[in-house]
């Protein structure tokens, strides 16, 4: 079933054109648990889709995946029903749990044992990772739900603990979480005990912020390597190599190169300079959310309680100046870089932090997509001679 706002979006209508298509018995409206909200039947709004085209199906169109995963709103994304905004104070590892819809089994959290990792560039480490760990695992066909959860919380820890650069902090007792892990590889100068607690809850505050959002370009090369029944390591392969992409993945990165500039160039100039050859500035506009991505203000919270003052003082001019000239609100690239850049963290940690979420997000629509017809994902080509 579907809500109000997404049989709109399906229909490309607004929402009062919905509800007259309601009262004009077009379109058949149910009660769902929330008296307020009406939901809507999948195929009766798929039938009158077609018939507002003429009875024509759209035959570039890959799929219509429904998804029980994520929903985009305009308050920012609900993972399973829930705000991310307030799941943003729980844990990755719960977060991952309720994603995938099984239990904690803290113990699955274990890295796989690998090779000592080669000198790379951690986009291709991360990969590295994913190919022996696949390699590793004796029965990596095996596709029932309950060992690809185990299988992708290796995965991610074990993508986590090949990181370089361990902070030479003592470590603490008992099971780190992975927030803690990627902190200590991320920021490896020895941080205070107070500190070094505010960077672990922010930490995982942004991996849970970034774990899923619906059908991001990664996540459907994922479903389409899903749909053929490749195992999670190959599908997650395919998310990597989509996610490795300057447009997808590397936004955060561009952002902190514009914090870098701003601070030792100016605010003005980096901005102008950053339009000057960009043409956009990184960090800023989303394509989803017109108003202002919500997940901002929770990671900016957090910047304001890591940063020196002068350095909260600089990433608010940057937002104050690109407001100042009608810019979009800053997105959530900007935010991860700004912790970043104030932690100390290398420049492509945003992107690290997004990858190492983002394969919780992937396993859910990779188990979600194996109980779809498989080889669904079928566009049609146009053919043209060539001039």
């Amino acid at each position: 079933m579907l809500e109000s706002e997404e049989a709109a979006r399906r229909l490309g209508v607004k929402l009062p054109t919905l509800y007259a298509y309601v009262s004009r018995g077009l379109l058949v409206s149910h009660p769902s648990d929330d008296s307020r909200r009406r939901l809507f039947d999948v195929e009766d709004v798929e039938q009158l889709a077609r018939r507002s085209r003429g009875g024509r199906r759209v035959e570039s169109r890959l799929a219509s995946v429904t998804t029980g995963i994520t929903q985009i709103r305009d308050d920012g994304p609900y993972y399973r029903g829930h705000p991310v905004t307030e799941l943003a104070s729980s844990t990755f590892e719960d977060v991952a749990d309720l994603l995938w819809r099984t239990a904690p089994a803290p113990e699955d959290w274990a890295a796989t044992r690998l090779p000592r990792p080669p000198n790379l560039d951690t986009s291709d480490l991360l990969r590295w990772v994913t190919v022996l760990c696949g390699a590793k695992d004796r029965l990596r066909a095996d596709l029932r739900p309950e060992l690809v959860v185990r299988a992708s919380r290796r995965l991610i820890t074990t993508m986590v603990d090949a990181l370089p650069h361990a902070t030479t902090d003592p470590a603490p007792s008992g099971r780190r979480s992975t927030a803690e892990r990627l902190a200590r590889h991320l920021v490896p100068a020895p941080v205070p005990v107070t500190a070094r607690r505010e960077l672990n809850r922010t930490t995982d505050m942004a991996l849970v912020l970034l774990a899923d959002h619906e059908l991001a370009t990664s996540t459907v090369a994922v479903r389409v390597a899903a749909s053929t029944r490749a195992d999670l390591y190959d599908a997650t392969l395919a998310g990597l190599g989509t996610l490795a992409g300057p447009l997808h993945g590397g936004a955060s990165q561009l952002a902190y190169a514009l914090i870098v500039d701003a601070e030792r160039n100016g605010v003005d100039r980096a901005l102008n300079e950053c339009l000057r050859w960009q043409r956009v500035l990184p960090g800023f506009g989303h394509s989803v959310y017109k108003h202002g991505d919500p997940r901002v203000t929770p990671l900016l919270e957090c910047f304001a309680r890591l940063a020196r003052p002068d350095q909260g003082k600089l990433v608010a001019s940057l937002i104050d100046l690109a407001r100042d000239y009608d810019v979009p609100a800053p997105n959530v690239d900007l935010a991860i870089a700004a912790v970043a850049w104030a932690t100390g963290m290398p420049t492509d940690a945003g992107r690290t932090i997004f990858t190492v979420a983002r394969v919780a997000g992937w396993t859910a629509h990779y188990l979600e997509e194996l109980v779809e017809k498989p080889l669904r994902f079928r566009a049609r080509a146009v053919y043209a001679t060539a001039d």
